[in-house]
């Protein structure tokens, strides 16, 4: 080979070494690049991945008890929160609302279901055990007095008339005692008990003073409004009174009687409650919940999900909804 080809044949071979040089730098470049391309992608993807603070597991259990009026609403939110946290457990008792505030001031409870405000000798005893508590409105509610199915001359009732059958001391025996020309039958009645809040505001409501009732062997009490319900749809001859939810729920087996409180008779619905024209026996419901519980994760968690979704679950059960904002200075007073 001459020196010319010697030449050139070199020239050709490190033209040709640069050339994949080249190229394997280009490669080791796009490389890097996909690798720091992948590098973000999972870190961002890592990032979104992350359960917010908000979003953390909760666990534990929220004791209440209370009122059998509030506890379709607060039954209904426990399920609903329940789906979001299985693993918070929230058992709800139905001991009434004074049997309610018992445990609640003694520091059994977290929150306490009520279908009336808190009385003052029950605020002092929480206050002497230390029992600090935000009071929040949750609902409407219209007392309803009921007749059974089968009952076809009651078309209403007054307020004078529901207190001479339920007044201390009654003498009315038959229902031809309340009206001439009603039946000589005796009439049953049954009443929720001493401990519902229902029987302090429908005896203060339309006896003058709460607890002020009849006692003798023709009223039945109970703390269950649903033994309360069976009794007057079982009885042809009954009559009884309870929350409006349990009559919305029980509407086939029961007759609903239209009240006059001096207007004329109106009967209990959504719109009557709400703009207080069902009156007197109309009035809002309250949940009370332990400022000290409130300092566990999940009872905040609970109570700031019962006012979101209160006016919701309230109307699912049968209650009425109250404006938003109420609700609005229900969650304020949890902030406080």
């Amino acid at each position: 080979m001459n020196l010319n080809k010697k030449k050139l044949s070199i020239a050709i071979l490190m033209s040709a070494i640069m050339i994949v040089s080249a190229a394997c730098g280009n490669t080791d470049t796009a490389s890097e690049g996909t690798k720091t391309e992948t590098n973000q992608s999972t870190q961002s993807n890592t990032q979104e991945n992350t359960p917010a603070e908000s979003e953390k597991k909760l666990s534990g259990s929220i004791e209440i008890d209370g009122s059998s009026t509030v506890h379709p609403i607060t039954e209904a939110v426990a399920e609903e929160f329940g789906k979001e946290h299985s693993d918070v457990r929230v058992p709800v008792g139905v001991s009434g609302t004074g049997g309610g505030f018992k445990r609640f001031c003694a520091g059994e409870t977290a929150i306490s279901n009520a279908s009336r405000p808190i009385k003052d000798e029950e605020a002092e005893k929480c206050k002497a055990a230390g029992i600090d508590y935000v009071e929040l409105e949750v609902a409407y509610d219209g007392l309803s007095v009921v007749v059974n199915k089968d009952n076809d001359w009651v078309d209403h009732l007054t307020v004078d008339e529901l207190n001479a059958i339920f007044k201390p001391g009654s003498t009315v025996k038959t229902w031809k005692d309340v009206r001439p020309e009603w039946p000589n039958e005796t009439i049953k009645l049954y009443s929720p008990g001493a401990d519902s809040g229902t029987f302090d505001y429908f005896t203060e409501a339309v006896n003058g003073k709460a607890q002020e009732s009849r006692n003798d062997s023709q009223i039945s009490f109970s703390e269950d409004d649903n033994t309360l319900v069976q009794g007057v749809a079982g009885e042809k001859y009954g009559l009884g009174y309870f929350g409006f939810a349990y009559y919305e729920e029980n509407a086939d087996t029961l007759k609903l009687v239209p009240i006059d409180g001096g207007k004329g008779a109106i009967a209990p619905s959504a719109e009557t409650i709400n703009d207080g024209t069902y009156a007197p026996l109309s009035r809002p419901l309250y949940v009370y919940v332990s400022k000290k519980a409130l300092e566990r994760e999940e009872v905040r968690a609970f109570a700031e999900f019962y006012v979101k979704n209160a006016a919701t679950l309230a109307e699912e059960v049968g209650y009425i909804r109250l404006p938003q904002e109420e609700y609005d200075k229900d969650m304020e007073a949890l902030k406080g």
